[in-house]
């Protein structure tokens, strides 16, 4: 009886592991539920494991000090998009899609704020005398900042100065 225990543990273990990620309506939706829910927009950022600017984009949104800013005014998601071959199972089916929907993608990472309906506020891509610009991937160039910032305070107005400072101040610190 043990040994059915453990091996029915296993074989639900290696199903979950290997268990499609979730599709990019379900993460959209259980993003604006909570968005919703706790008055906030959604910071929907796409990328790919073999994306070095994706890499770093997570692990700044990880910073202990940037998270706690971050997560009072946004819902963050990530939806994985553009994956290689052997790594395709990584991706949220549909991402591709809500990546057009919102104006991109235009190289990864990509990333826009929405409301808490799921329709766009602003994107990555900043605006240039012609129209459009490129995307600023992850913001690290002084000119990627100042959208970034102007993004977040676009997306959450309500965002006060202190929040904004500690978020800028670590963007403005990163090295190329």
């Amino acid at each position: 009886m043990r040994t059915r225990a453990i091996s029915l543990g296993l074989i639900f273990s290696i199903t979950t592991l290997f268990a499609a990620p979730p599709s990019a309506d379900e993460v959209i939706a259980q993003a604006k539920s909570k968005a919703a829910a706790e008055k906030k927009a959604i910071f929907l950022h796409f990328g790919a494991s073999w994306c070095g600017w994706c890499k770093r984009l997570d692990a700044f949104l990880e910073r202990p000090e940037i998270k706690t800013s971050f997560q009072k005014y946004f819902v963050p998601v990530k939806l994985v998009t553009q994956e290689n071959e052997q790594n395709k199972s990584l991706e949220n089916s549909g991402a591709e899609a809500w990546a057009k929907k919102v104006g991109g993608p235009g190289g990864l990472p990509y990333s826009a704020f929405l409301d808490a309906n799921g329709e766009l506020i602003v994107n990555s891509r900043r605006p240039m005398p012609t129209g459009d610009g490129n995307n600023i991937g992850h913001p690290v160039a002084p000119e990627e900042v100042d959208w970034f910032l102007t993004m977040m305070k676009k997306a959450a107005p309500q965002m006060v100065a202190d929040d904004v400072k500690v978020i800028e101040t670590a963007l403005r610190a990163q090295k190329k």
